[in-house]
């Protein structure tokens, strides 16, 4: 049986606790070593058969997933983040329905989460933002023509861009086709590993503030007037909004 698991960001207790016990049965590990903790590797069995993916092609970790299938093993394919956002198992799951080989796929929390989660904000504030794309600038990966950073911009959501920080002078030039030059701007630096760094500032200086900081890899970039900006509160806890689980409380003239 062959597992895909998130193995979360960085912090290794952001494993989900599914993927946690996987990790703890399985006799095959295939993880990302480039990416993944390696404190990952301290909850598996001793005997179990690991397996650094950053050193293999796809033809190679697909043969590890033949041959554990061959012996009745099971497998756990360990991705960073989770492992459904820009994670590359499209095709290897593709080439397992080929083969005719079931496998499941356990979430992980993405490292946009953690950078979020590092900041300290909502991303969905009422009022200000009730949409989050995820994406990345073109560099090897092209993306299609309606997906590109300057149209992405031109909807004013809040925006969470991987893959992106080693070329920030054109991210934000594209951004600034979309927001304004205030638009505020956070760049955290592995997300919830011990070494995290935060940059906050606007589209107008954090290119500048990246350059001095000297980061030019993973990293996350946040963008949007969530990061700092009045907000209306929610109706979810307005003691005068009925829901399905609570009556409102009528106004009097004080709350008014």
């Amino acid at each position: 049986m062959i597992f895909f698991v998130g193995a979360g960001p960085g912090d290794v207790d952001l494993i989900t606790v599914k993927g946690r016990k996987l990790l703890e049965e399985a006799d095959v590990i295939i993880y990302a070593g480039s990416l993944v903790s390696k404190r990952q590797l301290d909850f598996v069995k001793d005997d179990a058969k690991i397996y650094d993916s950053s050193k293999m092609s796809l033809e190679e970790v697909l043969e590890v997933f033949k041959k554990s299938e061959e012996k009745r093993l099971v497998t756990v394919r360990l991705h960073t983040g989770d492992p459904g956002i820009y994670g590359a198992i499209g095709e290897q799951m593709k080439e397992l329905d080929k083969l005719g080989i079931y496998y499941e796929v356990v979430p992980g929390v993405s490292s946009f989460s953690a950078a979020n989660a590092a900041i300290k904000k909502e991303m969905t504030l009422p009022g200000v933002s009730q949409t989050i794309i995820i994406t990345r600038n073109a560099g090897k990966t092209p993306v299609p023509e309606g997906e590109k950073l300057e149209n992405l911009a031109k909807h004013h959501a809040t925006m969470a861009i991987f893959l992106s920080i080693s070329m920030i002078e054109e991210v934000v030039e594209k951004l600034l086709v979309g927001y304004e030059k205030t638009t505020p701007i956070a760049v955290v630096y592995r997300a919830s590993w011990p070494e995290e760094k935060i940059i906050q500032g606007t589209l107008e200086d954090i290119a500048e503030k990246v350059k001095f900081e000297n980061i030019g890899r993973q990293a996350m970039i946040l963008v949007g007037d969530f990061l700092n900006t009045d907000f209306e509160y929610s109706k979810l806890y307005d003691k005068h909004f009925a829901t399905g689980y609570r009556k409102a409380i009528p106004k009097d003239k004080k709350d008014e």
